[in-house]
């Protein structure tokens, strides 16, 4: 990894792997406390009606997990990110969701939401029927890094190598995404492939 870690190796030493989580915990509310801020903010200048907040990160992080310090996998902890949408006067505020989305779903929300035209050219769906209703659906969501992609089902996680090696993932049981599946459920690999190729006009 490229992170500047003192000369120490956290998959070795547990007290820096210790220190780094707590770190990583006091970053986490430092910039939850500057959210309270700048929602104070607008509650204290009357904008909280004409105005629609969105708080969501870019990608998730490893501490750890997978032996990985840092962002950069394929995994669920690097890929799943905060999202929170919240609009004025919405229906049920504060309710969670669990569909699977994706970042790009974000231009053409925000459109909708503010009553404007989505141009033809923009990915990603409109959020707003998850908004209204969080039990709606979600769609698969994919990602890439390097010489790898993959896609997120509600039910698996293929990871397809350049190579043609395939990592499959069933977050329906407690092994998760620490017990690679694709040698026995080759049929589920085929099927999340043309998805993913369906998806990316391969």
């Amino acid at each position: 990894m490229k992170y500047d870690r003192w000369g120490r190796d956290p998959r070795q030493d547990e007290d820096f792997a210790t220190l780094a989580r707590q770190h990583y915990a006091a970053c986490v509310t430092y910039a939850d406390r500057q959210v309270g801020r700048i929602l104070e903010q607008l509650e204290r200048v009357d904008a909280t009606k004409n105005t629609i907040v969105v708080l969501w990160g870019d990608h998730g992080w490893h501490l750890g997990e997978h032996a990985i310090w840092g962002k950069h996998s394929l995994f669920e902890e690097s890929l799943r990110s905060p999202l929170i949408i919240a609009p004025p006067q919405m229906d049920g505020p504060g309710k969670a969701s669990d569909a699977m989305v994706e970042t790009l779903d974000l231009f053409p929300t925000l459109c909708e939401l503010a009553n404007l035209d989505s141009p033809e050219f923009a990915d990603g769906v409109s959020l707003v029927p998850i908004l209204k209703d969080p039990q709606v659906s979600g769609h698969d969501a994919i990602a890439y890094h390097r010489n790898a992609r993959t896609i997120r089902t509600n039910s698996h996680r293929l990871i397809l190598h350049q190579d043609g090696y395939a990592e499959l993932y069933d977050h329906r049981s407690p092994a998760g995404e620490t017990k690679n599946i694709a040698d026995s459920h080759e049929q589920i690999v085929q099927d999340l492939t043309q998805r993913m190729r369906d998806r990316l006009g391969d």
